[in-house]
Order: structure tokens, then sequence, then C-alpha cells
């Protein structure tokens, strides 16, 4: 899935206004209940151009569909060829994904609000709840990809309306989502208790996979995932960041910056940020950042062209 929990972009300001707008309470988090589910509502356009004057109406059909925010600037080439791509494959989903397009120029505040550091960067909402998507221009397979993905998780959470537009041709429907994979029998306990959320559980039981089947590279990105998502259970951002900036010389405190960063999409952020480490440091630790370095791959993806480049400058530090 896209977003991995534990970090990510902070929207309560805006998003506690739309949910006042709706008549819930102060300060609530919107549920998995809310509306949305079959619902079908008309839009002027299947890609809005979002502003802090109409955001809180967009983020309200957050709770019918998913919708995709395009952090973008004119001054930006890879905006201009991420654009169309995002828009196209908009159209593809017939109506089940609605598109914001964010002038960052001109809507600095808003592009701060989704905490932004780049353009072009890609953000959803889901009843009213960020999900970090990606930073820069992807291949349209990849974008495909993720919005498929963006889909089901948004089922997960009954967010399974659809919005009609005048420029939705008539009868355009959504691609039929991927089939949930096959998940093998020696993997069922650990993704079992990792659904639950015992994610200390779900370590113990991937290790158990990989030391009978140390090939299975799907249980290795597995492993390495709920192990990042066991160091930041039940903390905060502001936790994390505090204790970084009060123990400089803590090598646990600054990697789980780097942890916290991945999670809520800043990839590069994260990657940098263990490299600087890992040049500063001694042999001893070193070693501790390599490894943790190489689980943040897994998680990534190993193919994808930032731990590629990751990979790359670590191999120059070591040689």
């Amino acid at each position: 899935m896209p977003h991995i929990p534990g970090g990510g972009v902070d929207l309560s300001h805006l998003v506690q206004r739309t949910q006042q707008a709706q008549g819930a309470p102060e300060g609530s988090a919107p549920t998995p209940t809310q509306p949305g589910g079959g619902q079908v509502v008309d839009v002027p356009s299947i890609a809005i151009e979002a502003g802090e004057q109409n955001f809180e109406q967009i983020a309200q059909l957050s709770q019918v569909v998913p919708v995709v925010f395009d952090i973008w600037s004119a001054q930006s080439e890879a905006s201009k060829s991420l654009s169309p791509i995002l828009l196209k494959i908009t159209r593809e989903f017939g109506g089940r994904v609605l598109l914001g397009r964010v002038d960052a120029d001109s809507n600095p505040g808003l592009a701060q609000a989704f905490q932004a550091r780049s353009v072009p960067t890609v953000i959803a909402l889901i009843g009213g709840r960020p999900v970090p998507l990606f930073e820069g221009a992807l291949a349209e397979e990849q974008v495909r990809e993720f919005f498929g993905q963006l889909v089901q998780l948004a089922a997960q959470n009954g967010v399974t309306g659809k919005v009609n537009a005048p420029d939705l041709a008539p009868g355009e429907d959504a691609p039929e989502a991927p089939a949930e994979p096959q998940i093998p029998a020696a993997h069922v306990p650990a993704v079992e208790a990792a659904e639950r959320g015992d994610y200390a559980t779900a370590v113990k039981e991937w290790e158990a996979v990989l030391q009978k089947a140390p090939a299975d590279a799907q249980a290795k990105a597995a492993l390495a995932q709920v192990r990042l998502l066991h160091r930041l259970q039940g903390l905060t951002v502001d936790e994390i960041r505090t204790a970084a900036a009060e123990r400089p010389d803590d090598l646990d405190a600054q990697m789980l910056v780097a942890d916290l960063d991945l999670s809520g999409g800043h990839i590069e952020d994260a990657f940098l940020r263990l490299l600087d480490l890992f040049s500063a440091s001694g042999t001893d630790d070193r070693s501790t950042i390599r490894t943790r370095l190489l689980e943040l791959f897994e998680v990534v993806g190993v193919s994808d062209s930032r731990v590629i480049a990751a990979r790359g400058r670590l191999a120059n530090l070591l040689y």
C-alpha cells in the first residue's frame, strides 16, 4: 500500500475545519464508517483547482472518493511532465478518484500544510486522512499502480463512492482492481499479526519464515516494513523530532527521524540523513547505519530509482 502509518502530512487544522462544517466534534478524527459507500456526487470537473478557499469542500469529497492532490509549479519541469499523467489516469478511473490541483506558487500556505518539500508532490485524502504517495515525476505505469492501490485502500476504509463530472466520458468507468494476491500459508501468521497491529509478533513470524526460506524476497521486504512500523509505534512526530534535536549524538534517535521521514513519504530526506550519519560515523556505528539503510531500501523497493541512487552513494562511501 502507498502509505505506511506513523508519520506524514499534518493537515489537522484544515481537516478539522471540514469536520466542523460536517457537524463533527472539534478535534475528532474521521472514521472509516463515515458516508461514502456507494454514494454518487456531481462535481464540476474530474480535476479541480484547489486553494485555501475551496479546500474544505474538496476535502469533504474525500468521504466519497479518494482525492489526489497534485502540488505543482509552473517553474518545475517535472510538474509539467507529471500533471498530464495524473489527469489521464484520474479519467481512466471513471469517477472513482478525484484530482485536486494545487499551484504551490499561488497557494504557499496550502503547500506548506501538505508539508510539500519539493514539487511535484502527490498526496491523497481518504475520509479526510492524508495518504502520502510520492514526490517527483514517475512513469505512467507507476502512477497507475499507485492509483490502483489507493482505490483498494479507500475501499478498506469504506470510501467506495463515485463522482460524476461533465469532462468524464459517458460510460467511462474504473478499471477492475487487481485481484488480491494469494497469501502463502507460511506467511499467514505474520500477516495476521501485522493486520492487528501486533508488530512485535509480526517481526518474529517473518524472521521465522526467513529462517526456513532465506531467499523469500516477499518475506524479506515485509520484515523490513513491520520493523519500521514497530519502531514508530506509539510515538508522535513531535516526540521523535524533539528527541533527535535534544540528543544529536544518540544514533538511535537520529535514525528514528529517518524512519519518520520515510513513513511520511520523504524518501530522499530519509536516505540523505542516514548517508550523512554514515559518512560522519566511526566503524561500529557505520555497521548499524548500513543495516538500517538496507532495511529502508527494502521498504521502498530495491528497484526504485531513489534506492538505486542512495545505494550508489553508500557504495562510494564504503570504498
